[in-house]
């Protein structure tokens, strides 16, 4: 494929993906979530800069998030686990489902419209955001949280939505948890090692569903390309720590408010992408 984007244009993209990177490990920490809503969108510009094909590009944008946010959650999961804030029962029992839901959406991950997984998001986030931000303790379904065969169900539908999203399942793990009437800081830290159940197996997935496109751009296996993750990830790392620190600073009400703008601007954004 031809590279259409100019060298000033390439310094703007490298500055704008480092940015991101720092955003999305601070986010990672403070509300568990794997920084997807904002790395997607970023890697998706600078793929129109570089002439990618737009058949592939939502999804190269959505294969890479995914690989980026395999080492932010793993060290945000294990920063939270050092304080004793996951719950590590809930995490064992999402063990097989999450990645089962993960790989289901692996293989639609093909077919499916890069507009339609914006739409499906925007729908999604602005429903739960709206559900944080006016917070009333009726909204809660339960005392805890139900056991099988629905929490097996609730984990696969985690592991396919937030793959076909290219995010790391904190936005629907916080929610669940919360619903349930678990605390946000326990919801945030299980959230992280949720990302890891989603992330690991659905970088696999997006490499063997692009394998071989021949409209793909240079330095990417299947739908997971190289350079973006290599100048992502280490900002996103070093960032992460801080972000677990703030999280464990703020109020639940703060979190749930902070937490909930974010997932409005968010919304906002891949709804007038639609337009």
């Amino acid at each position: 494929m031809q590279i259409t984007a100019t060298s000033a244009e390439l310094i703007q993209l490298g500055i704008a993906l480092l940015l991101a990177g720092a955003l999305s490990g601070l986010l990672a920490g403070i509300f568990g979530i794997g920084g997807g809503a904002v790395i997607v969108p970023v890697l998706y510009q600078a793929l129109v800069y570089l002439g990618v094909d737009e058949s592939v590009r939502m999804h190269v944008a959505v294969g890479t998030s995914l690989a980026i946010i395999v080492p932010t959650s793993l060290r945000s999961f294990f920063a939270h686990k050092r304080r004793g804030a996951v719950d590590m029962a809930l995490f064992r029992s999402f063990l097989i489902p999450v990645p089962l839901g993960v790989i289901v959406a692996s293989i639609v991950a093909a077919s499916i419209s890069g507009a339609a997984l914006r739409g499906i998001f925007a729908a999604i986030a602005l429903a739960v955001a709206l559900k944080l931000i006016l917070q009333r303790q009726g909204w809660q379904l339960g005392q805890d949280i139900p056991g099988n065969p629905s929490r097996a169900i609730i984990g696969g539908l985690i592991g396919f939505f937030s793959t076909l999203m290219g995010i790391g399942g904190g936005i629907i793990t916080n929610t669940y948890m919360t619903l349930f009437g678990r605390p946000i800081h326990q919801a945030v830290a299980t959230s992280s090692g949720v990302g890891v159940l989603i992330s690991i197996p659905g970088v696999i997935g997006y490499v063997w569903a692009g394998w071989g496109n021949p409209l793909l751009p240079p330095f990417s296996l299947g739908f997971v390309n190289l350079i973006g993750v290599l100048v992502v990830i280490p900002a996103s790392v070093l960032i992460a720590p801080l972000g677990v620190r703030i999280a464990h600073v703020l109020t639940r009400r703060q979190l749930e408010l902070g937490f909930g703008i974010f997932l409005v601007v968010v919304a906002i954004r891949f709804a007038v992408s639609l337009l």
